[in-house]
């Protein structure tokens, strides 16, 4: 009897778990949708992490990397993120809204590019997302 019940309380937690990390997946996939919006004027709205260095800017968010085209916004947002990075190739958490193409260019090897036209926000990146192995005698 203490075996059929041992068997039964395993079950049921293994199957609970399982349903879970379905639920789990699902939240992911509802987050990044959202966080990528394509509103109806054909402006993306992008989050993710950004870093700009010797002339080649990216921007990452969960699901995709843009390469950032160089203009004028681009140099403004650098502007404002410059006072969050300790390096130079730190990256720093941005939201803008902007333009997405996958027009050929021979600077930005990048598939998917976008060009800025709105900075909504710059912040920190959190120290976890700032790893860095660095290499070389100190």
């Amino acid at each position: 009897m203490k075996k059929l019940i041992i068997l039964l309380l395993s079950v049921s937690v293994f199957v609970s778990c399982k349903n879970d990390s379905k639920s789990e997946t699902q939240e992911t996939l509802n987050s990044s949708t959202e966080e990528n919006t394509k509103p109806s004027n054909g402006l993306m709205h992008l989050k993710g992490s950004f870093v700009y260095y010797d002339g080649a800017a990216v921007l990452q968010t969960k699901s995709e990397i843009y390469g950032v085209l160089i203009t004028d916004k681009l140099e403004e947002l650098q502007k404002q993120v410059e006072e969050y990075k300790s390096a130079p190739t730190d990256m720093v958490n941005v939201e803008i809204r902007g333009k997405v193409t996958n027009q050929k260019d021979e600077k930005i090897l990048w598939e998917n590019k976008v060009e800025i036209l709105e900075i909504l926000d710059v912040s920190p990146a959190s120290t976890e997302e700032n790893n860095v192995i660095k290499l070389g005698s100190e």
